[in-house]
């Protein structure tokens, strides 16, 4: 048995955490804030408090023999992460971890026209965001053949589960990309992502590469469509590419500049994961029945917010 060791531990870090936990493993996380700290506790999960833009304050970090999940995304700006940097510069021979798994991103792919992407296929990242999640893969790599650590990488596609969906943009009624027009993007539910955390760190070997989706394929326009159906909120008008570029929001209409088809079979077989929600709808009908159980009258409290903004 190891310590599981948490870096950045936000929602999927609490998920995964939780399933480590009934695993029988020790779990520590580090966040930030003395608000992130409350929510461990409250999930069982040992709190550690640091910022990792502050490389002092890391000293000290129960790295030795664990297997550790970095989950925390890069800052903001340029195209290195100094975030990670100062992480591994901090851990100290002889406090080597026994596994590090890096969340990454499969935006390192670049555009690749819709075709089907594997672990394969080369990488041509292109947004800012997208070189510093690269060169966080290549610092984790260095470090894992300079000190003998096992490393495993997994490009992660986008994240929806209860709580994470853009619903303003409904009630605002932004509009979206025609469907014929929208290019192929992909995703995974909260919870899915959190038992290919927990597996990675299991069984996950050295040099071991992972695509982490659902393997449905479908664009960001389905999206939302299938999120206003299952909320019962009104569809959103869908607009050309040309007037996209005026009417969008600038950081949604970043992600249409590209297209690809994530293949998750490796993910499937060495991992040996069952995903409990294997496309969309089944996916976002369990999420908004756990919201809307937890919160009935969800949509009016927000659109009462967003009224009043």
């Amino acid at each position: 048995m190891h310590p599981v060791l948490i870096i950045g531990c936000g929602d999927i870090g609490i998920r995964t955490g939780r399933l480590a936990l009934a695993a029988g493993l020790p779990v520590s996380g580090l966040v930030r804030s003395s608000e992130g700290v409350d929510r461990l506790r409250q999930a069982g999960i040992e709190p550690l408090q640091a910022d990792l833009m502050d490389q002092a304050s890391l000293a000290g970090l129960p790295t030795r023999n664990a297997w550790v999940l970095y989950a925390a995304p890069p800052p903001g700006g340029g195209h290195a992460d100094a975030k990670i940097r100062h992480f591994l510069a901090t851990i100290k021979s002889g406090a080597e971890p026994a596994k590090l798994v890096y969340l990454s991103t499969s935006g390192v792919y670049g555009d690749c026209s819709g075709a089907v992407v594997t672990e394969a296929t080369p990488v041509k990242p292109t947004s800012a965001r997208a070189r510093r999640r690269w060169d966080a893969e290549c610092c984790v790599r260095q470090f894992g053949e300079e000190r003998s650590v096992p490393t495993v990488v997994m490009r992660v596609t986008g994240i929806y589960g209860p709580h994470r969906f853009p619903l303003h943009y409904l009630l605002q009624k932004h509009p979206m990309l025609r469907r014929d027009e929208a290019p192929f993007t992909n995703r995974i539910h909260a919870d899915d992502l959190a038992q290919v955390c927990l597996a990675a760190l299991e069984k996950g070997r050295d040099g071991d590469l992972f695509n982490v989706c659902d393997g449905q394929q479908s664009s960001m326009t389905d999206y939302f469509m299938a999120l206003a159906d299952v909320f019962g909120l009104e569809r959103p008008p869908e607009v050309g590419m040309e007037e996209a570029k005026t009417v969008m929001n600038p950081m949604m209409f970043s992600y249409l500049q590209e297209s690809r088809r994530m293949e998750n079979g490796k993910m499937l077989r060495d991992l040996g994961i069952t995903l409990r929600y294997p496309d969309l709808q089944s996916g976002l009908a369990a999420s908004a029945r756990e919201m809307l159980e937890e919160q009935p009258d969800l949509i009016e409290e927000l659109a009462s917010r967003l009224g009043k903004s």
